[in-house]
Parts: C-alpha cells; structure tokens; sequence
C-alpha cells in the first residue's frame, strides 16, 4: 500500500469494465468507481473521466463478420458512445459532459487550448467531463490509438496532478500474473527506465486496446510533466474504498518533479514568446503580490503577431516580469486593452474569458 495525496484527478475506465460482455453497457464495475468520484467531489477535488467502451457497447447493434471493417466499427462507436454516456450519467446526480477527441486535436495549439479552456469551465460549474476518442470519424492518423496515452494527453492538458488508470488487473508486476503465479507486484516506481519498459506485456483483455505497455507510456509521459500515476484494479471494490483514504494498493508511478516545476520550466525555456504585452503599475502587483490572472483592464499595449493559446512576454517599465499563454490574439488584444472584462464581448463580439492570460498559464520570470 502506498499513501498519496491529490487535488484534480484524471481516472481512465477501460472497456473491460465499461463493457465486460464485450457487446454492451454494464454499470457491475462502475458503481464502485461512480462512489468514488462521487466522494471525491463532495471533499473538493475535482475528476475528469477518461472512458473507454464506445465500440463494445455498439458490438451488438450493427451486424458484422468475424472481424468488423472500419466503418463497421465506426457505427458501432456512434451507437455504442450513446450508451456509454446514459451508463455513466444513470451513477451521478449532477451534469455529465461529453468531449470526443481525435489526435490531431491535441496536435493543434488552437484547439488545444479551447479543450483545455472547456474543460476548465465544465470543472468550475462542476459537470463531470467524460473524454473518449472520437471514434467515428477517426482515421488512423488521427487516432491516439488507445486510451490510456489519451488519458495522459487529457491528465496533461487539464493541468492535473494524478491520473488514476483502472484496469482488469493489480497493477504492474515483475511478470505476467495470468500465467506466472510467482509475479510480484511492482508497489512503486521511482523512475521509468528500459527494465521498467521491459515488464509490459501484451493487451490484457481481447476488448481493449491498451495493455501495460500503453499503461507505461501514460504514466511516463505524466511522470515528465510532474503527475503521478496510479495503476489500479478497476473490478475490486474495495480499491476505490483504499483511495478514498489516499491508499494505493495497485502500483504508483512517482513523478520525477513538481508539476509546477515541469510546468515553469516548460513556459519558460521550451517555447518562444511571439509577442509582447506591456502591463501598468496595477497589474503588475496583481501578478507578483497576489498570483492573479493577467486582466485586458492593466495592459497598456500590444506587441508583436500572435495567435491565441502561443506563450508572449508580459514587461514593466521595459522589465521582463512574466510569460504566459495568450487567450486572445494580438488583434483583439489591441481592441480590448485597457478595458474591463464586462466589456469584452461587447467590443469583439465574443468572449473566451474575462482574462488575457489566466494565472494557471502564467509563470513568473
């Protein structure tokens, strides 16, 4: 059993759970699961879902061979996300909120940013966003592939702090438990390395796509951001009891820094600034003094060309004292700059915002 502590939680379901008969919904795994999402909220914490299922759930609604086509499939997934989502929804006494993604989503900074500024919004109005792939009109270009590095993607772009993978099995183990009875469970790994990537095995299920090497790649792409991992049996009730009390008892993948310190850092040195916006004596305290978001009422101009969602410089009296990710482009910075946020969707027509850089895009240089 390991302890951990977390704030905002990304938790992937498998088909497995999602779907056990392989040929529809099933609520037998997910009422444990839905308990703890549940009591999560009500100490504070927020959860995004991650759910796998689509194309099980819809197995039986669209006749097929042996090994269905693509476009077989992509019915299958049209029907079956239906259920899925009522699955889901018929365990919770508040919103559910659908968000399909493909690849290519996550590829663009623009789109990027609007799933990250949607998901934020559905947390602050506390809705439960379910994610899935967009299985029906993904090709295989644009797919993730599977959606245990899909949940990482999502754990990455909602700025969280733990993703929680539920699986058919304990954890991760030094072999295959299903034909070796002397694996051992692996309780924590302090560091992915090759011997790490070499205890994956294939897919464990015939439903699901991803086995423990995709479980691997997910923890390891959070672990570089700053996010733990937790690899859990999703079919033992008792384990969400066990998190609930911030006990592990499959396998924790410790990140090798603070989110925050990932973060900063990945502002600061990895991407370019495309601009400028020079902020007044206000603002500039507002962001030292009391970690605020940047408002368009404390910018006394814009410099440079920049779409919305790339990193700009923030500068006083010609001192560079920020940097972070713009919510609007350059042009409708220069329209709205000075004034306040109320008048934001008056002037452009829209809003995204009443920020121009939100305090969690933001780092202090």
């Amino acid at each position: 059993m390991r302890s951990f502590s977390w704030r905002r939680a990304v938790i992937k379901v498998g088909s497995s759970l999602i779907a056990p008969n392989n040929n529809q919904c099933s609520p037998l795994y997910l009422q444990a699961i839905a308990q703890f999402i549940m009591s999560s909220r009500a100490a504070g914490k927020e959860v995004i879902l991650v759910s796998s299922g689509s194309v099980a759930a819809g197995r039986g609604k669209i006749s097929h061979k042996h090994r269905p086509s693509i476009a077989e499939k992509q019915a299958m997934a049209a029907i079956g996300q239906m259920h899925m989502m009522a699955n889901w929804a018929a365990l919770f006494d508040f919103d559910c909120a659908q968000i399909l993604l493909t690849a290519d989503d996550l590829q663009n900074r623009t789109r990027y940013v609007n799933i990250k500024n949607t998901l934020r919004e559905l947390l602050k109005n506390h809705a439960l966003p379910i994610v899935n792939e967009n299985d029906t009109v993904a090709t295989a270009e644009l797919k993730v592939g599977d959606n245990d590095n899909l949940a990482a993607y999502t754990a990455l772009v909602a700025e969280a702090d733990t993703l929680i993978i539920c699986s058919d099995i304990d954890g991760l183990f030094t072999d295959n438990p299903r034909t070796n009875p002397a694996a051992q469970l692996v309780g924590q790994v302090d560091a992915i390395t090759p011997a790490i990537h070499a205890l994956a095995g294939g897919a464990g299920s015939v439903v699901g796509t991803g086995g423990m090497r995709t479980k691997i790649q997910a923890a390891e792409k959070c672990a570089k951001s700053g996010i733990q991992t937790l690899i859990v049996n999703g079919r033992r009730s008792e384990v969400f009891s066990q998190l609930a009390e911030g006990q592990c008892s499959g396998t924790l993948f410790v990140p090798t820094q603070t989110r925050q310190r990932a973060r900063d850092a990945w502002l600061k040195h990895s991407l370019n600034s495309k601009g400028s916006i020079v902020i007044d004596e206000g603002a500039k305290r507002a962001l030292l003094e009391k970690g605020a978001s940047l408002l368009p009422s404390g910018i006394i101009a814009v410099q440079g060309k920049f779409v919305a969602g790339e990193a700009v410089n923030i500068e006083f009296n010609q001192q560079l004292i920020a940097k972070g990710l713009v919510l609007y482009n350059a042009v409708d910075l220069q329209q709205i700059k000075g004034l306040k946020s109320s008048a934001i969707e008056a002037t452009l027509g829209f809003s995204v915002g009443e920020a121009a850089i939100h305090r969690d895009d933001l780092v202090l240089i």
